[in-house]
């Protein structure tokens, strides 16, 4: 039987290249647009690719004519908070002006599934912890934001077009690799606690910094909800089936409804690596909530997502095995 082709934009970044290897494995065919600023081509292990970027409306139309598309996954973003805080510009058109224009073109081609990559940010520092999907959307930083506009833009959008339906995935942290370690996260300036961790294991950095040792939290650092990408990514799929058959707009958070403070990251990642890397307490950083954990009881009822990788041990153990692969 052909499989269908699925439009993923930013399919050669992190996420994105989890979501490509699932829908190959499955009823599908991912066709990848990305202008590898950030992604990997290497990393796209199925389906077809083609090097552009989403506000290029010939483009992106051209590809969706030809491959008969009818649903898009949305990933191609600026992620990093703080780069957001120092260069907002950048963050707004890339992830905001550019998500306009990729969906004023995916209504004028008739595309009828839309998932967006969104997050947590959306939430700025919530009023209560665990954050369902009703709390009130105040973020405290462009990157929220520029996530935040998309969202209200799908909305009014998904209202005006019939045809047209979106699911929002409000992603809390996303961590882990391929268990099977063929693609991972490998960015030239990483951000993320795991990472940065690992490559201090590593000795790629003489030690780590914890940024804020201050917060009204059970050991003073901050408290994130940590999800594995392998069940953010089965998470995509549900989303997809789910516009087809319901032909319906939802958001759902996409989290396990638990956290992990930071210095429980870093002793997890000394335990699962072996080594006692060095750890130097650092002043907060501008644009960081204490403390965010997501509700996800929500996409676990509506689309009966059953997390799999649900261990912070085997996340870190997964992610250590990506980065000793990137160091052969």
């Amino acid at each position: 039987m052909r499989k269908e082709n699925v439009l993923v934009t930013g399919g050669a970044g992190y996420i994105g290249s989890h979501i490509v290897r699932d829908l190959g494995e499955n009823s599908y065919n991912p066709v990848v647009i990305d202008n590898l600023s950030m992604g990997n081509k290497d990393y796209i292990l199925c389906g077809d690719f083609v090097e552009g970027d989403v506000e290029d409306d010939e483009l992106v139309s051209r590809v969706i004519r030809e491959y008969s598309i009818k649903s898009v996954i949305h990933f191609a973003a600026f992620i990093q908070v703080e780069e957001s805080v120092s260069d907002p510009l950048k963050y707004y058109y890339n992830n905001s002006v550019k998500s306009f224009k990729l969906i004023k073109n995916c209504v004028k081609c008739g595309i009828e599934n839309f998932v967006f990559s969104s997050t947590a940010a959306v939430y700025g520092i919530p009023g209560k912890i665990p954050v369902d999907e009703s709390s009130p959307l105040v973020p405290i930083n462009p990157y929220g934001n520029s996530k935040l506009f998309t969202e209200m833009v799908l909305r009014d959008v998904a209202e005006a077009n019939t045809h047209f339906n979106y699911i929002a995935l409000r992603y809390f942290n996303v961590a882990g690799s391929d268990n099977k370690v063929r693609i991972g996260q490998n960015y030239k300036k990483p951000t993320h606690l795991i990472t940065l961790a690992l490559r201090a294991a590593l000795g790629e950095y003489p030690s780590l910094k914890v940024f804020g040792t201050d917060y009204e939290t059970r050991d003073g650092t901050a408290i994130r909800d940590y999800i594995h990408v392998d069940d953010l990514s089965k998470a995509h799929l549900l989303s997809l089936d789910f516009l087809k058959d319901k032909k319906s707009s939802r958001i759902f958070n996409c989290g396990y409804g638990r956290g992990s403070s930071v210095r429980e990251v870093v002793e997890t990642a000394k335990k699962v690596t072996g080594v006692d890397f060095k750890i130097i307490d650092s002043p907060r950083r501008e644009g960081d909530p204490p403390e965010l954990i997501a509700d996800s009881s929500l996409i676990r009822e509506e689309l009966k997502w059953v997390p799999e990788c649900d261990d912070l041990g085997l996340i870190i153990k997964n992610a250590w095995d990506w980065e000793k692969k990137l160091k052969e």
